[in-house]
């Protein structure tokens, strides 16, 4: 338990210094549109600024963390959402088992892209070497 929030708090602080955050009313009034349509009843998200000068919005709905990022000119890239081994797809998680059981799964997450739809992001590591696999709903790799 204390290695996993170890690992929790290096994540966030890393998230933290790879994103700047933005007041509100520095928001573009076009990336805010767009969230408020995206997600109505959502009104209050924490905004940053990532790395590739997009915004992230950070907000929650019914207790489930999300980030959606965006364009500054407005358009919506992506959704993620961080679940647990066990709600991905049986296919996955039994592709993971057999093609990949000597990785330690770091992260997983649930992404609605704007072009590529919805797939699931597994972070894996070993040897100290960190891989990310993009998975579809039915277990095919993408990336």
């Amino acid at each position: 338990m204390k290695f996993f929030l170890n690992v929790l708090f290096a994540l966030i602080s890393l998230n933290m210094l790879s994103c700047q955050r933005v007041k509100k009313s520095d928001v573009p009034k076009a990336v805010k549109a767009t969230f408020e349509a995206k997600y109505p009843g959502e009104d209050d998200p924490d905004w940053r600024l990532d790395r590739n000068d997009n915004f992230e919005s950070h907000f929650k709905i019914n207790g489930e963390h999300y980030r959606a990022d965006f364009s500054p000119n407005g358009n919506w890239i992506e959704t993620e959402r961080n679940i647990k081994k066990k709600e991905l797809p049986k296919i996955i998680r039994e592709k993971l088992k057999s093609d990949y059981d000597d990785y330690k799964i770091v992260e997983i997450e649930v992404v609605d892209h704007h072009s590529k739809g919805i797939f699931y992001d597994v972070e894996l590591k070993k040897d100290g070497k960190k891989q990310d696999i993009e998975f579809t709903i039915k277990g095919e790799i993408i990336n």
